[in-house]
């Protein structure tokens, strides 16, 4: 067999390979590429140059096999010249990008009766029968295309004799002899399974373009066979120095000896480990120089190659070769890691870290996941519209779920759709499923802010609230106190407890985020409600709050009930009066997410939702509202309908409100000055930002603007301290963008509600179109969801225009969104380059949204 020299090496070239690029010996100088012969073309060639034991290998581009699939045969002899001859050769695809997959290997061509026969003789006849059979099994079903089951045989009759035999019969042939031939017909199939519409439709699944090419590596086989005790150590195996899952430093893989290819990795209890172990017999134990020198090989190829490589080899006659190397497949956790070590051993630069991992990845990181090697009993699959997974009971009521967790019992919220009355219970629970729903509906939003695992749009499963049950597209039944699983990052509703893997926020993760900090230009900040939120932000250094909604903190029990005799107050005066008993728990709340940010920015948005949101539904609710305010059920009943609108999302809220109810507003900007002045200290002045909702007229913006300043005038005057404080709008109706030139002079920000923005732009509800948006994606009427993907062809064109007026109408002004789009990747490009101040997003999704503006700084660095 061959052995890599480098005399005989050039002696064998043959002129009509040497001058072909597109089938070529693989040499230190060959003219290969992996945008031209695929990456395993191109990783072997990077061996050869470190003058690795790689054996003798032959690369066709994919112009070559393009050509070969329509019956345009490369010159067989002058490959097969390349080999010495009565060598053994196998094929192995080389795809552009490793994970776009390719036709298995084909390994032993060239076997035939006559080279059996002298293999029989030189290392016994079993191994040299296993080899015969392997490669006619292969040929048979990959090549001739005969059925499989005639020769997936186990026991007496997986027998060499048999097995030929069975091809005669069943190909009305002889297994063919010879060796180019043989060649000729595993080529002319890879290409052809490759560029069939199966194998296109799977690469294009895993984001390979339709015309993705495929290279194919004919490479000598080092058969890994063979009588070790007259010759050393044989077989295969795969090494590589990392732990896949966690990215730590181990030496891992497997090995077997008496095999070939990647034969280790499936044959459990029969591998070897590859470091002596007290579990079993190790390669190091019964091959150690070849273990070390394994070692060796992977520590070089990890330092020139940038990169944690597996290295698939094997052993014969107690000599290595390699055979191939590949990246490490990695989770999202070892990823991190992973880049961070090679920064950190002055491998790769911090920049480059930086830019080597996914940002939507690290959601794996930030919460739970379900072990990717756990079983899954799929009961249904929604849209995954807040990450994470969290098993627990069923409950169908938000008291139900304040119940269990009360009681310390991991709860499940189902419903067809959340609503603010429903806060409390979402706190409660480990995860949420709606029936309705999209990415921007109630119980998305909040999930995501939250950090709660959450699906919605599960439509495919019959939700029976009433009767308490669910009854799953198999016909599965549910009821209250089953446990399911709720899978927020792929969407999928899973009966039982799978294994999980814990959230990992370790050092490794810290590191390659503050060197994203130091590479970003744009500024990130969180939507918090609450305290807690205020924390998450805080903890993923988040540059402080760029929205707060001030109506989430009204749906506690206490305020609820002053909310509602406020909204039965007749007059004015009634109104402030009641509200004057909610002014020191509004106060608190915001002293306390002052204090928690300690001097960073706050913006806080004035009451945004109709106040028919805060009245009771149920027949039930309404008569113990009317006992609560001492009011007849026909009274209560009354008020609820005549405060009932057709559509309320374009109803009486907003601004709107705070210009026909301006008590509620007084109220907020009381609170949030008194606050202000009670949580600033010396080192942490806090300068609040209050916002303005739902604006699309400057009239709008005078009116509250003239309320908020008299009610700054009045606290100053009763505290004698002046009230410092930023005073903004947020753009969410197509008007206020079109006309911002108008009413950016009365503010210091505008901050762009890209939810309601695209909602109206579009004129599409956002917690309808879940039912059929999948649809419209597939269809190709909309690239991406809008709600989750910023539209940057309409929406955006609004905000751009928004953008350059609010400029024109007050330079220096402060330009934001804080849309759910805030904290996706793609979005944040377009915000950059429109010139944006900052981006906000859910607590949960700032490291996202951190590592995904860094990356597009440093791309337009080296691009500039």
């Amino acid at each position: 067999m061959l052995h890599l020299q480098k005399d005989k090496e050039q002696q064998l070239v043959d002129a009509s390979v040497q001058n072909d690029p597109n089938v070529t010996l693989i040499t230190a100088d060959a003219p290969v590429d992996a945008s031209t012969h695929g990456g395993r073309a191109k990783c072997l060639q990077r061996l050869v140059r470190l003058d690795l034991p790689v054996p003798r290998t032959v690369a066709l581009s994919f112009e070559a096999v393009h050509a070969l699939a329509n019956g345009d045969m490369p010159d067989l002899e002058a490959i097969v010249s390349q080999f010495e001859p009565g060598s053994l050769l196998c094929v192995r695809p080389s795809s552009e990008d490793p994970d776009w997959g390719g036709p298995g290997a084909v390994l032993n061509i060239g076997m035939n009766d006559a080279r059996h026969k002298e293999l029989c003789a030189r290392m016994g006849d079993e191994a040299a029968s296993a080899l015969y059979l392997r490669f006619v099994q292969s040929y048979a079903t990959h090549v001739a295309r005969l059925d499989p089951d005639e020769f997936d045989l186990e026991g007496e009759d997986n027998d060499l004799s048999r097995t030929l035999h069975a091809y005669k019969e069943e190909a009305d042939e002889p297994f063919p002899q010879d060796p180019a031939q043989q060649l000729a017909g595993v080529l002319l199939s890879m290409a052809r399974a490759w560029e069939g519409t199966t194998a296109r439709l799977l690469r294009q699944a895993k984001g390979a373009p339709a015309d993705a090419g495929l290279g194919l590596v004919v490479q000598e086989m080092i058969l890994g066979m063979g009588q070790n005790s007259e010759l050393g150590e044989c077989g295969s195996g795969v090494l590589q120095l990392v732990n896949r899952s966690t990215g730590m430093p181990q030496v891992t893989g497997r090995y077997l000896s008496q095999s070939q290819g990647r034969d280790a990795l499936g044959a459990g209890a029969k591998a070897l480990f590859l470091e002596s172990d007290a579990r079993g017999k190790a390669l190091e134990d019964v091959a150690p120089e070849a273990f070390s020198a394994l070692k060796v090989h992977a520590a070089l190829m990890r330092e020139k190659l940038r990169e944690e490589m597996q290295v698939e080899f094997v052993i014969e006659a107690g000599q290595v070769h390699l055979l191939d190397g590949v990246r490490v497949a990695r989770s999202s956790r070892a990823a991190v890691r992973i880049a961070v070590r090679l920064a950190q051993d002055g491998i790769i630069t911090q920049q480059e870290a930086v830019m080597r991992i996914d940002p939507h990845s690290l959601n794996e990181l930030l919460h739970r996941q379900i072990d990717p090697e756990a079983p899954r009993d799929v009961l249904a699959t929604g849209i995954g519209a807040s990450p994470g997974a969290a098993t627990g009971k069923i409950v169908f009521t938000a008291a139900e779920a304040q119940a269990g967790a009360a009681r310390r019992e991991p709860c499940i919220l189902v419903r067809r759709e959340t609503s603010p009355e429903d806060i409390r219970g979402m706190h409660a629970a480990v995860a949420v499923l709606t029936e309705r729903g999209g990415m921007t509906s109630h119980a998305a939003v909040i999930g995501r802010g939250m950090g709660l695992p959450c699906i919605v749009g599960a439509s495919s499963m019959r939700f029976q609230t009433r009767d308490r049950k669910l009854t799953a597209p198999d016909g599965r039944v549910l009821k209250t106190g089953d446990i399911i699983t709720v899978d927020g990052t792929s969407g999928q509703v899973l009966a039982g407890e799978p294994e999980m893997i814990e959230a990992a926020l370790d050092d490794a993760f810290q590191t390659l985020m503050g060197w994203a900090d130091d590479a970003r230009d744009i500024d990130i900040r969180a939507n918090a409600d609450t305290p807690a939120d205020a924390q998450s932000a805080r903890n993923f250094n988040a540059q402080g709050i760029g929205l707060c909604r001030t109506e989430h903190m009204f749906f506690d029990p206490a305020r609820l009930v002053v909310m509602r005799e406020m909204i039965f107050a007749e007059t004015s005066q009634g109104r402030a009066a009641v509200l004057e008993r909610l002014l020191p728990m509004q106060r608190e709340d915001f002293i306390q997410l002052f204090s928690i940010m300690q001097g960073q920015p706050v913006c806080i948005r004035l009451f945004d939702p109709p106040l028919h949101e805060f009245l009771p539904a149920t027949r039930t609710g309404q008569r113990e509202l009317a006992e609560a305010l001492n009011l007849s059920l026909s009274d209560v009943t009354r008020r609820v309908e005549a405060m009932g609108e057709y559509n309320p999302m374009l109803g009486l809220r907003g601004v709107r409100l705070g210009v026909t109810v301006p008590e509620i507003y007084d109220m907020q900007a009381r609170a949030i000055f008194e606050a202000a002045l009670e949580a600033s200290t010396p080192e942490h002045p806090v300068v609040p930002e209050i916002m303005i909702p739902l604006v699309s007229a400057r009239r709008e913006v005078e009116l509250v603007k003239t309320r908020i300043d008299a009610v700054a005038a009045s606290v100053k005057s009763e505290q004698g301290k002046d009230v410092e404080f930023r005073l903004g709008v947020m753009v969410e109706t197509p008007r206020a963008a079109l006309r911002a030139h108008e009413i950016a002079p009365y503010c210091e920000f505008l901050s762009f509600g890209t939810n309601d923005l695209t909602q109206m732009t579009y004129g599409l509800s956002r917690d309808d179109a879940g039912r059929f948006m999948s649809d419209y994606v597939r269809q190709g009427v909309f690239p991406e969801d809008p709600f989750h993907v910023l539209d940057v062809e309409g929406v955006g064109e609004l905000l751009k225009l928004g953008a350059e007026r609010g400029r024109a109408g007050h330079e220096g002004i402060t330009l934001s969104i804080c849309g759910e789009h805030g904290g996706n990747p793609e979005s944040i490009a377009f915000c950059r380059d429109a010139g944006f101040d900052y981006v906000s997003c859910s607590p949960f999704r700032v490291p996202v949204a951190r590592l995904a503006a860094a990356q597009l700084a440093i791309s337009h660095n080296i691009g500039g």
